[in-house]
């Protein structure tokens, strides 16, 4: 019992020993520190987290979303054409596009991909 706490206090004095080495030894500069600190749509995170945004950003985000899945829902389309009979393939392929198409043509007459204000 004791060799095994021995050898856990061992692991961890090894273990701080390189953290502190490689801290002292990196290159790294307070500079670098505004790189690695999370960057949302242009806020700084350490002021108020009240502050509006655009809500253009947020249907495009949607939006591009959206089809990100479609596309993943088209792609095993193509190898289930060699499977299913031709026809049932294309009636679904044909339906999965034209309501994709619709809803793009809806959010275009919405606005949402109208850039100007």
């Amino acid at each position: 019992m004791f060799t095994l706490f021995l050898i856990a206090v061992l692991i961890f004095m090894i273990s701080m020993i390189i953290m502190i080495l490689t801290s002292f030894l990196s290159k790294k500069t307070s500079i670098d520190r505004e790189k690695s600190s999370p960057f949302e749509c242009g806020f700084d995170p350490k002021t108020s987290s009240r502050i509006p945004f655009s809500l253009q950003f947020y249907l495009i985000g949607i939006i591009f979303l959206i089809f990100d899945i479609e596309i993943a829902l088209l792609l095993p389309m193509i190898f289930s054409y060699q499977i299913t009979n031709l026809t049932i393939w294309m009636y679904t392929s044909f339906c999965f596009l034209i309501i994709l198409l619709l809803g793009l043509f809806h959010e275009w007459y919405q606005g949402a991909l109208n850039w100007s204000y």
